[in-house]
């Protein structure tokens, strides 16, 4: 059989630890064989990202820009711990953080749902998409350690010369302080991203922050997103017989617990890296959350929304079994496989991604799954296979 042409390459953005070995086995075993792959290659594994003094994840971010569909694997943001490890010049800033505040979007997150994976929540019927903002808050914040009394205050400068301030806090021995901050611009392409997607999905769309204590930073992005539905959605909601309401982020979390599922919950950076978190493990697990960064200009970047499993690489490396859920991963692959294949014209393209999920979904459902789905299934007597063998079982039912 002819292999699978592509008219344009995708930018593929190769990762760390356990998520690299996989992807390596996934590009083997389930798309060299059927695809003629075209794609930019970038390594954004941890020693070249200090070999280019990351410059490679601004690189691979402005190609994205040029070609519009990219694919990422899970990448190490280092800590300390981390410097040591890998003899890093600088604790490197978070690639994701890096590649989403280049194309200023919006990352869209989603549970893979499969027959035998029941969600902890018993009520949940329906996927739940976290809408995660892409730019600013912690992920650009500003930090310093305070070594005893003192005042610390915000400054803003204007372009004339003249200043305002804040206190933040008089210190009257050490601590620590952070400055972090987000653009209007920003925002309102975050919200026109949510609502666009809930009407492209027709879902409704939920948005939280916690305004009532924060009356400037948070109250700014309800304020925004209000305006902008007002001006620009209404009638279109209205239309499509979906919703858009705003709440605060715990009485979102409460109801949530007691939804069915099936909306978009909008969420700033660390609340949508944190709740995507909650979402995808009590759906089933962490491996089984698709994530999508969907820029206003049309950029999109496939992902998986975990990290790189490096427990499991540390066994990997000693040459013991593993079995890690790639699932994911592939679903990266098929997402930014189908985006280019629709932007090109590339029915095949399409149909192929297509048939790449339903032979995982059905793998599993047939019974033959990794450790982390067999501890939770409810299918009965499920065969565990290791990390290589599972992707080996979704090539022989490709």
């Amino acid at each position: 059989m002819d292999k699978i042409k592509m008219t344009t390459p995708l930018v593929e953005m190769d990762g760390d630890e356990m998520t690299r070995i996989l992807w390596k086995m996934i590009k083997e075993e389930l798309l060299l064989p059927h695809i003629d792959l075209r794609t930019e290659y970038y390594d954004l594994g941890l020693e070249h990202r200090n070999e280019t003094d990351d410059q490679v994840t601004v690189d691979a971010a402005m190609a994205t820009k040029k070609y519009k569909v990219a694919v990422k694997c899970a990448t190490i943001t280092p800590n300390a711990a981390r410097m040591d490890e890998y003899s890093l010049k600088e604790m490197w800033k978070s690639p994701n953080g890096t590649i989403r505040a280049i194309l200023d979007g919006t990352v869209f997150r989603a549970p893979i749902v499969v027959k035998g994976i029941e969600p902890c929540v018993k009520n949940w019927q329906k996927p739940i998409t976290i809408a995660r903002h892409a730019y600013g808050d912690v992920y650009k914040g500003s930090e310093m350690k305070i070594p005893g009394a003192g005042r610390v205050e915000l400054v803003y400068t204007a372009a004339d010369g003249t200043q305002t301030k804040e206190l933040v806090h008089e210190f009257d021995g050490p601590g620590i302080v952070q400055g972090m901050h987000n653009i209007n611009k920003s925002i309102e392409s975050f919200a026109r991203s949510c609502f666009t997607f809930a009407l492209d999905t027709k879902q409704d769309l939920w948005f939280a922050t916690k305004d009532t204590i924060s009356k400037k930073y948070d109250h700014t992005f309800k304020d925004i997103f209000q305006e902008i539905y007002d001006a620009e959605y209404d009638e279109k909601f209205q239309a499509a017989g979906i919703e858009y309401f705003y709440t605060l982020i715990d009485d979102a979390v409460a109801r949530v617990m007691k939804s069915k599922g099936g909306f978009i919950w909008a969420c700033k950076n660390y609340d949508g890296d944190v709740m995507s978190d909650m979402i995808s493990s009590a759906f089933g697990s962490l491996a089984m959350m698709t994530s999508v960064l969907v820029s206003p200009e049309g950029y999109y970047e496939y992902e998986a929304a975990h990290g790189t499993v490096q427990r499991h690489y540390y066994k990997h490396l000693k040459g013991e079994e593993t079995s890690t859920n790639s699932v994911a991963t592939i679903f990266a692959w098929t997402g930014a496989l189908r985006k280019r294949g629709e932007l090109d014209g590339n029915k095949a393209l399409m149909e192929f991604a297509d048939r790449l999920e339903k032979a995982t979904v059905d793998t599993i459902e047939s019974g033959k799954m990794t450790k982390d789905l067999a501890l939770i299934t409810t299918i009965r007597k499920p065969t565990v296979l290791n990390s290589e063998d599972f992707i080996k079982a979704i090539a022989k039912r490709l």
